[in-house]
């Protein structure tokens, strides 16, 4: 094995050391509980907000009106 010099060891190893720093800073935002549900709530606006499941959504509340509807009439 080669011998390296000492001074580019240090360097390689404060390289290294930031390197496992950022990717430590960024695990720790990923993972933050705030960001997670931030993060949920942005993708079930845009699921909800699509064309179909807004038409979805609108049709099954109608049924339940009308189902509130004939139950409080048939009583």
């Amino acid at each position: 094995m080669a011998e390296r010099d000492p001074d580019t060891i240090k360097k390689d190893i404060d390289a290294a050391r930031e390197q496992l720093a950022s990717t430590v800073d960024i695990l720790a935002d990923r993972a933050n509980p705030r960001h997670l549900a931030e993060r949920a709530k942005t993708r079930a606006v845009e699921i909800v907000t699509k064309p179909a499941v807004m038409a979805s959504l609108a049709g099954i509340g109608g049924l339940l009106v009308v189902l509130a509807i004939r139950r409080v009439r048939n009583r």
